[in-house]
């Protein structure tokens, strides 16, 4: 999650006997969700209108190279931008049917800290740790 972001809201403060993943604490990871996602469309946007502005053929193969593997790189970036936003409104989707903030894989709670730092995570700690260490071991 972009630096950014962190700087735009205020960490959730946990009340007394407080019920986890209760309506407040939804609309606090719906906001930051939402948030993000407008924030990754206008960047998506911004990338379109600059590409469109900047398009110019140049006389210099060097200089038209550099261009193309600029445009290349920055529509790589969108994409990875774009998979995101869905996996933004996938996560939405969980807050809307309230099963947001529970593993996927054990059921246990992800935490509120965790869902701060990565407000679309769908595995605890534990079995994050354990997904990436197969990881690791397959890749050998």
């Amino acid at each position: 999650m972009p630096a950014e972001l962190h700087k735009q809201f205020t960490p959730y403060v946990l009340k007394k006997d407080e019920e986890y993943m209760n309506t407040n604490q939804l609309a606090h990871f719906r906001k930051i969700l939402e948030n993000w996602k407008a924030e990754l469309s206008l960047d998506i946007d911004r990338t379109v209108h600059a590409m469109q502005d900047e398009a110019t053929l140049f006389a210099d193969p060097n200089d038209r190279a550099s261009q193309e593997s600029d445009m290349t790189l920055e529509l790589r970036n969108r994409d990875r931008e774009r998979k995101l936003i869905k996996k933004i409104d996938e996560t939405i989707a969980k807050i809307d049917s309230e099963d947001y903030g529970y593993c996927n894989a054990c059921g246990i709670e992800i935490g509120l800290k965790r869902l701060e730092a990565r407000p679309t995570a769908t595995l605890c700690i534990d079995c994050k740790t354990l997904d990436e260490l197969r990881e690791k071991q397959v890749a050998k």
